[in-house]
Parts: C-alpha cells; structure tokens; sequence
C-alpha cells in the first residue's frame, strides 16, 4: 500500500536524476576554456568494449586552450583518436608517441550561440521529465483512496498535490539556475 510520503519520495528521487542527467550533460558542453569535461565521457572502442575516455587515460590541461590525454596502454592511442575524430567536437586530435594533444579552436560567435541554443534545449528537455514527474506524483496521489482498505482525508491528499508542486517549482529553478550559468559560460569571449 502506498501512503503520502512514499509519493513525496518517488516524485523527488525522479526530479533528483532529471537534475543529475542535465548536470552531466552540461559538463559535456564546450566553453571557452578547456576542460576535461569535455572528452572524460567519450565512448572508446577498448579491447571490444565502450569504455569512458577517463577510465583508460588521463586527462589534462597544459594550457588554456589544450588538452593532453595520456593513455595508461600506449596501444589505446589510436583508438581514443579515432573515439575524438567521430565524437562531432569539430577537434583535430593530434597523436604525439604516447599521447594525444587536442588544441580547441577559439569558438566562433555563431558556434557559442548554437551551443548555448542546445543548452536552453537541455534544460527544456529536463523540465518536462520533472514535470512528467509531477504529473505521476498527482496520479498516484489521487489513487490513494481507491487502494482497497485505505482511506486518506482529503485535505492530506491536497497537502500531498501541494507539496508536490513546491517540489516541481524548486527543480525548475535549479534547472533555470544551471542553464543560465552554462550559457554565460559559453557565451564569454
């Protein structure tokens, strides 16, 4: 039998990963500094596996605008630039013996604007998930007193909606709040 709190719960664990999954996504996003960030998450084709660019190398940045990737087995140093090369960040890897040296190229302004553009998109796209997730949360409270043998009063289930609902505008501002700092981020010369 499910009861209020246990609603409250589930809607809050599923706004929660909405939050966590734009947070990762962001983090992918290029700005105009280099970060690791922005190739740790890489699928490389590792002795017949897809295994994250950050388990097999480490990821370092030399200077502003350059990335050094250094494999822990050299012999992965042709699979990670082919990883690079079809990942769609428009950056030429660069092999040099045991390594690799990614230079980002400054971003133009129609670029910054595309990408703050996909941002804005993330973060529309992880409002409807929370929102999906208010919306099961309601259901579920509405539910509660057709469950065999339950009864709530009705203004417990209005408190339950309401509840819900703050929830809801809390994870919508954490979204605006990221998005935001994103774009600006990517939006800076």
């Amino acid at each position: 039998m499910t009861d209020p709190d246990t609603i409250l719960l589930q809607t809050e664990e599923g706004m929660t990963k909405a939050i966590e999954h734009l947070k990762h996504e962001l983090k992918g996003m290029r700005t105009g500094r280099a970060s690791p960030a922005l190739v740790e998450f890489l699928k490389v084709d590792c002795y017949g596996s897809q295994t994250d660019l950050k388990s097999i190398a480490a990821i370092s940045v030399p200077e502003p605008t350059q990335l050094l990737i250094k494999p822990f087995d050299a012999g992965l140093v042709s699979a990670i630039k082919t990883a690079i090369e079809k990942s769609g960040l428009g950056i030429n890897p660069m092999a040099e013996g045991k390594q690799i040296r990614l230079n980002l190229p400054s971003m133009s302004k129609e670029r910054r604007e595309k990408d703050a553009g996909r941002v804005k998109k993330m973060g529309e796209e992880s409002k409807v998930v929370i929102r999906n997730h208010r919306r099961d949360g309601n259901k579920h409270a509405d539910g509660l007193n057709k469950q065999p043998g339950a009864h709530f009063p009705e203004d417990e289930i209005e408190t339950l909606k309401e509840e819900i609902q703050t929830l809801l505008k809390k994870y919508e501002e954490d979204v605006d709040k990221r998005v935001a700092e994103k774009e600006k981020e990517i939006l800076t010369v």
